[in-house]
């Protein structure tokens, strides 16, 4: 096919109209001023943005760097630029491109120069989700010093029987199980993602289970949902997800609590897990969560789905968060929520099911977390992949100089202020309203 080679000023990061020239009709490569034929790589489409390329998982592109890169595929799919840069001529906030697994921002931007055969990837927030035993107890801390925790003593017979296959694990054994039943983990939302995490670490023996999530039961939600029946139509979530996971685990304290994550709740709903598990399906509270297990130095299992994507990474206290891999959202509109472009059911399990294997790790002490890796699940091509995240030293929460050093109005910063265009969101910010206005 004869493709026109398009130039990105490196300053502006416009397009050059002048380059709009045609490639050579021959096999040769497109010969730059240095003599040396432009390179060809391949450049990753995540799900949301197939819709701009006939729905191709890659399309190869030539460039010297990422600039030219991306601007030869907008050449070839008019309207691709704009899904990465927005209106703007900066890579925005909210979306990451990496070289060969290595994110730009730690190279020369968009100025990084590529090589034939290099991956250019690049990756969106996502948003979606879902929100919104016997045994001696004792008052002794967590390991972050604020939730008291159980103390398990001896296993019974009968829970001896029901852990037996952890228990003859090498990795786990008996001491590993009672670490299990010790800990406590809270779930943000009992929908798409809280459902798989929520019944595996109820299978698995955790001691206490915290869900979030103030909304009903909707015969919608019933398509990837595993925690709610028919019959809990019209039920509060959080009492269904209690009532599924005692029908698994008996001895699984459960703790509901049937309101919307807030910035006046979450400091006082977070301090009493050890560990925390972010299924949220909009920005705000996806924003607050992160802020909230910062400054209460809580671990953060964080996953996201859409379409066919998935996301999964672990924030580990003091060693980067969420801000470092998108410092702000994305403007209202820009990346649709689960209810505006739909999510494969399976997905949920997978991705939720990844997250309750990070906690359960991270719980005995084993293994390599996903701390510092971005783990990306493509379902259509059946593809994992990762990148290396880092700690950046100029992220306003976690950096060198923070300037977010309290919890904010995340309502606001997200989009409230321009109107939600989140049907998730709307019902998010709708009931937090209602939250403050009764207190």
């Amino acid at each position: 096919m004869d493709h026109g080679h398009l130039h990105l000023d490196r300053n502006t990061g416009t397009v050059d109209p002048l380059s709009h020239l045609p490639y050579p009709t021959t096999n040769a490569r497109l010969v730059r001023g240095g003599g040396t034929d432009m390179p060809a790589v391949s450049v990753y489409i995540p799900t949301p943005f197939r819709k701009m390329t006939g729905n191709r998982q890659h399309v190869e592109a030539e460039g010297a760097d990422v600039g030219e890169v991306l601007a030869n595929v907008d050449k070839q799919f008019p309207g691709f630029r704009s899904l990465v840069f927005g209106s703007g001529d900066q890579v925005p906030a909210h979306i990451n491109i990496y070289v060969n697994k290595q994110e730009i921002s730690s190279l020369q931007g968009i100025q990084t120069k590529v090589n034939e055969g290099d991956e250019v990837a690049v990756i969106p927030a996502l948003a979606g989700g879902a929100l919104q035993g016997e045994s001696s107890a004792s008052d002794e801390p967590s390991p972050n010093g604020t939730a008291p925790r159980k103390h398990i003593g001896a296993l019974t017979a009968e829970q001896v029987n029901r852990y037996s296959r952890h228990i003859i694990m090498p990795q786990v054994g008996p001491s590993g199980q009672r670490k299990i039943m010790e800990s406590s983990v809270l779930i943000i939302g009992a929908g798409g993602l809280g459902s798989p995490i929520a019944v595996y670490l109820a299978l698995a023996g955790i001691g206490k289970i915290g869900i979030v999530d103030f909304d009903t039961v909707d015969i919608s939600n019933l398509q990837r949902q595993i925690l709610h029946q028919n019959d809990d139509i019209g039920k509060h979530k959080a009492e269904s997800a209690k009532e599924t996971i005692h029908a698994y685990n008996p001895d699984v304290e459960v703790v509901t609590h049937k309101v919307p994550i807030t910035s006046d709740n979450s400091m006082e709903i977070i301090a009493g897990y050890d560990y925390v598990v972010n299924g949220a399906d909009n920005f705000a509270a996806r924003y607050l969560v992160n802020d909230t297990c910062f400054f209460l130095k809580k671990p953060l299992i964080d996953g996201s789905i859409l379409l066919f994507d998935g996301q999964v990474t672990v924030y580990l206290p003091d060693q980067g968060c969420y801000r470092c891999l998108y410092p702000a959202p994305p403007p209202p509109g820009m990346v649709p929520s689960c209810a505006e472009a739909g999510v494969l059911g399976a997905l949920c399990g997978t991705v939720g099911t990844i997250q309750a294997t990070e906690v359960l790790k991270l719980i005995l002490g084993v293994g390599d977390s996903l701390h510092g890796r971005l783990m990306l699940y493509d379902a259509l091509s059946m593809e994992f992949r990762q990148v290396r995240i880092r700690k950046d030293p100029n992220c306003v929460l976690c950096g060198d100089n923070p300037t977010v050093t309290a919890l904010i109005d995340y309502d606001a910063w997200c989009g409230g202020a321009f109107g939600h265009t989140n049907e998730e969101e709307q019902k998010a910010a709708a009931a937090a309203k209602a939250l403050k206005t009764n207190a």
